[in-house]
Order: structure tokens, then C-alpha cells, then sequence
């Protein structure tokens, strides 16, 4: 395989790589970093994987160096479905501009919008984005694409299939048409073809062969149960091993619950979905990423949104809890092992009624596997979860400080409420601090003004 350097990687960003173990470029970065470099626009198709990331940041972080973006108009921007992925975007652009004195920052949503105007104020070189918050900014005149030289386009499908098309289009245009364009996508369906060949010109196509992507092996099992308490029993036996792995339910509540479940059960898990807080994600993958000795730990829970861009090494199982419910899904959920080299396995779970949907799923996402008649006692069971880990006893949360209510008085029988002080809270009193009022003082003043209108011009009152 053929180095970075030999490939016209800047001997620093080289550099930089090596002192991360990375000497020699995968397919993708073979294929595509020598037009890139050079400045073409591109077109690159591969699975997740593949090594794409690093294939577009070399040439990004590359081509801007030796200029500084003026505050508030960045030279580089990176268009990411995910805040997830926007991130890991972000962490392995950072080491490569810093070494070439650049700035990165993220922008997207679920998170206090300030720091992001405060970066773009500083000025950054590089932005990588999610496209609502983006337009957001755009919108307010905190951020302009003018003066963007490189864009980038990471997982288009996945943005076409959660309905971003439009606002990347805009977004797009807002960029300067001679700028260079990078666009990576697994697919070319759901209108993706039609944004290659409005904003990209005369780009070289790059696909990578399935054979030549990097991965260990990946092996498919099915595993079919007889009924949903011992497809409880069986996942909660697939995470008990000692290896990182991660269990995909359909929904958020799921997800919790599942988490939740194990922890109990001496399995200590976290999960991820789009209903924790965009810090309690950043928390939750981080504690997963970590080192279980220093306190990590190993099973994540997730939905579909950790299917695309999450990468953390060595996740040695893949479990779909809930069948996904299109092969697309399937083949991203099922990318979160045997990346880069290392060998991986993915388990679906299901019970006799889902067994023909399923089957329809693996056809479809071309996968071959016999499906198990198994227990979770089942040898087949055993094998795969190898050595379990030791229990770990559940910590009690903490107990929340009750709020002190005031105890109402009880109503006199037969008075109204506004004869008990219960009326309308005065203008400016907060909602639900209600302060009795006297009859006399709600409407004497009304008296007043009727007794003021009643006298002749010019009559003295009294002092």
C-alpha cells in the first residue's frame, strides 16, 4: 500500500497520522486523495468504514493552510447528518489543523447557540455542520459561506433520507460556485444524483469495492426465539460478555428501558437517542468509549441515530433487539463493528412472527445467514458471549429534593372564590403565587375614577 506522503500528503499532516499509527492509506484514500489534493471535485462512493473521513479531511485541512478566514466567514465547511457524526468529524479534523495552525468548530442543534456565535466572531478556518442550525445562523447574519473554498457532502444519503436535501441545496448555493466540492454518499438514490450534477463540476468518481474495504471479518447470525421473555433472557445474556457491544432497539423508550434493565441487573449500560440532551449523549458515548477500568462501560443502547458516524474501537457485537426496519438500516447499524481491520459480529434477534420480515431485510441488504432456533442456554449462545463479565452492583441514584407546596386554606362553604383572595394574580406576579386580594382594594380604584368623572369641572376635592 502506498504511504500518505507517496500519495502528496504534506509531510506535517503525515506526520501527524504516523504518530496515530497510521502510515498507509486505505482504498478510498488511494483512490480519491490524489484528485482531491489537486483540487478536483469528487464523487465518492463507499460504506461505512471505509475510511472516507480521512479521505476528505487530508485534502481539506491541506488546501486551506497558509490563509486565515476573516472572523465570521469560514474557508471550509463539512455538511454532517448527525450532531454524532459532526463531532467525530470535528475530533479527527482538529489534530491536522492544529499542526497547520487552522480553527475548527461544530455547529449544530440541541446545544446552546452562543459558543458557536463566539467561535464564528474569532473566526474559524474549517466549520463542520448540521444544516438546520447552520441555516439558523445564516438566517441571523452570524455566519456568511462567501468566501468557502472547500465543501464537503459526508453521508448525503443519510441526509436525503432524513429529509435535509433542501436545506443543503440552499446551503450549497450559498457557496461560491468555483469552490471545490467533495461529496460522499453510499448511495446515489433519493435525489442524489440530482445535487452531484447541479454542484459538482466535471468530478471524478470514486467507488470502493466491498472486497477492498478494511474490514475483519463480519459474521451475520439470526438467532430466532420462542417468545419475548426469552428473547429478554437471550439479550440480556448477549450483554453480558466482556466486550464492548451495541444493542439497537427501534424506539427511545425502548432504548431507556433496555439501559436501564441491564444496569439493574449488574450490566452497566448507557444509551443513546434523540431524546437525551445533546450533553447527556456527549456524556453517554464518551463513558462508552472509555476503558472500563476507568470507568466505562461496555454496552451501549441505542436507535438509529448512533447507526451513522459513532465510531468507537473495538465494539466486538452488534445486536438488533428490534429488527431495523429497512436494510439500509440494517447494513449502518451493523457498521458499528469490524471496522478498520478488526473482526466483529452481528446478532438479530427475533421471534417467529417477525422471521418472514426479516428475511425479506437480509435478501434485500444481501446477506446470506441460516437463521438458529436457539435458547438462551443454547451452546450457540454460550459461544458467542465467551467469557461474561463480572457483576457489577447497581448504584441507587440519588435522592431529588422534594419541592415544598403551600398547603392551601380550606374554602369557606358557600363563598366564591374571589371572595376567598382567589381571583386573577395581579399583572406581574408570577404564575401560581397567587396572593389573596380584598374585594375593597380590586375595585376601589374603579369606585374612585366613577366618583372623579361625576363631579362638574373645576369642583375642589378634598385633600
Amino acid at each position: 500500500m502506498p504511504s500518505f506522503l507517496e500519495l502528496g500528503v504534506p509531510a506535517e499532516l503525515a506526520s501527524v497520522l504516523a504518530a496515530d499509527g497510521k502510515t498507509e492509506a486505505f482504498p478510498i484514500q488511494q483512490g480519491t486523495l490524489p484528485d482531491s489534493l489537486a483540487g478536483r471535485d469528487l464523487l465518492g462512493r463507499g460504506r461505512t468504514g471505509s475510511g472516507k473521513t480521512l479521505a476528505f479531511a487530508l485534502p481539506l485541512v491541506a488546501r486551506l493552510t497558509g490563509v486565515k478566514a476573516r472572523p465570521q466567514h469560514p474557508r471550509g465547511l463539512v455538511l454532517a447528518p448527525t450532531r454524532e457524526l459532526a463531532s467525530q468529524i470535528a475530533a479527527t479534523i482538529a489534530p491536522l489543523a492544529k499542526a497547520a495552525g487552522l480553527r475548527v468548530t461544530t455547529v449544530f442543534g440541541g446545544v446552546s447557540q452562543r459558543p458557536q456565535e463566539e467561535a464564528l466572531r474569532r473566526g474559524v478556518d474549517i466549520v463542520v455542520a448540521c444544516p438546520g442550525r447552520l441555516e439558523d445562523l445564516m438566517k441571523q447574519g452570524l455566519v456568511r459561506l462567501d468566501e468557502v473554498r472547500i465543501t464537503v457532502l459526508d453521508e448525503a444519503d443519510h441526509m436525503a433520507d432524513l429529509g435535509f436535501l433542501p436545506g443543503v441545496t440552499r446551503i450549497m448555493t450559498a457557496t461560491p460556485k468555483e469552490g471545490q466540492r467533495l461529496l460522499f454518499s453510499a448511495t446515489l438514490d433519493n435525489g442524489i444524483d440530482v445535487l452531484a450534477r447541479r454542484f459538482l463540476s466535471r468530478p471524478v468518481k470514486h467507488e470502493v469495492d466491498e472486497a477492498s474495504v478494511p474490514v475483519g471479518e463480519m459474521t451475520h447470525r439470526v438467532f430466532e426465539v420462542a417468545d419475548a421473555d426469552a428473547k429478554k433472557t437471550l439479550v440480556n445474556a448477549l450483554a453480558s460478555g466482556t466486550g464492548r457491544r451495541i444493542l439497537f432497539t427501534r424506539t427511545k423508550h425502548q432504548a431507556k428501558k433496555l439501559a436501564k434493565a441491564l444496569t439493574s441487573a449488574g450490566i452497566p449500560a448507557v444509551d443513546l437517542h434523540g431524546n437525551l440532551s445533546q450533553g447527556a449523549r456527549e456524556r453517554n458515548l464518551a463513558a462508552f468509549s472509555a476503558d472500563p477500568a476507568d470507568g466505562g462501560v461496555r454496552v451501549l443502547v441505542a436507535t438509529d441515530v448512533a447507526a451513522r458516524g459513532v465510531h468507537v474501537d473495538d465494539v466486538d457485537l452488534v445486536v438488533h433487539v428490534d429488527p431495523p426496519a429497512e436494510h439500509k438500516a440494517y447494513l449502518h447499524r451493523s457498521g458499528r463493528t469490524a471496522r478498520a481491520g478488526a473482526a466483529g459480529t452481528v446478532v438479530t434477534v427475533l421471534t417467529p412472527e417477525q422471521r418472514r420480515d426479516v428475511k425479506d431485510l437480509l435478501r434485500k441488504a444481501k446477506i446470506s445467514v441460516e437463521i438458529e432456533q436457539v435458547s438462551p442456554a443454547s451452546p450457540a449462545v454460550a459461544a458467542l458471549i465467551g467469557e461474561t463479565a463480572a457483576y457489577v452492583k447497581p448504584v441507587a441514584p440519588a435522592p431529588q429534593p422534594q419541592r415544598q407546596t403551600p398547603k392551601k386554606k380550606p374554602a369557606a362553604q358557600g363563598t366564591s372564590r374571589q371572595a376567598q383572595g382567589q381571583g386573577t394574580p395581579r399583572q406581574g406576579q408570577a404564575h401560581g403565587q397567587r396572593r389573596p386580594i380584598a374585594v375593597g382594594e380590586a375595585i376601589a380604584p374603579a369606585r374612585r375614577r366613577r366618583r372623579r368623572s361625576s363631579r362638574p369641572q373645576g369642583t375642589p376635592t378634598a385633600r
